[in-house]
């Protein structure tokens, strides 16, 4: 006959036996409970922070870029500002030099003119010492003749 103890640890085994088979399907139902928990469906705040972080990320890498593009063209623009400066002062040096150029060209021009009207002067101021001079002498010889004729 049985005893009261061996009925109870027959009853334990049993129930160990019967727990063991289950243990299995039980963790692995407890596996799937708490996978299937975190991908479920996230509450809309949640989805709308990951989409406005990822959002966030995006526009930071698009900020930086259109940064470094800034940064390039000022230094482009830099760089072409000091050209257009370095040729403006290039085109001032050669237009006072062509302006100087223009002036002693007018003042040459002016003196060879200027010299050739004072030596024209000079000639017709002797020529008109030389036509008074014959005026005077035939005047003074119509005045002789006209004497030896009275």
């Amino acid at each position: 006959m049985e005893g009261p103890a061996q009925v109870s640890a027959q009853g334990i085994r049993r129930q160990a036996q019967i727990l063991c088979s289950y243990a299995p399907m039980l963790l692995c139902s407890y596996a799937l409970v708490l996978i299937g928990g975190c991908g479920g469906q996230e509450p809309p705040s949640v989805q709308k922070g990951r989409a406005l972080a990822a959002e966030n990320i995006e526009l930071r890498k698009q900020l930086e870029q259109r940064s470094t593009e800034i940064e390039k063209l000022t230094q482009r623009h830099g760089e072409e500002i000091k050209n257009q400066q370095s040729l403006l002062e290039k085109c001032e040096q050669e237009k006072q030099t062509w302006k100087t150029k223009a002036q002693q060209n007018i003042r040459d021009q002016v003196k060879g003119v200027l010299d050739a009207v004072m030596e024209e002067n000079v000639r017709l101021r002797e020529e008109n010492k030389s036509l008074k001079a014959q005026i005077e002498e035939l005047q003074t010889q119509s005045k002789q003749s006209e004497n030896t004729e009275k």
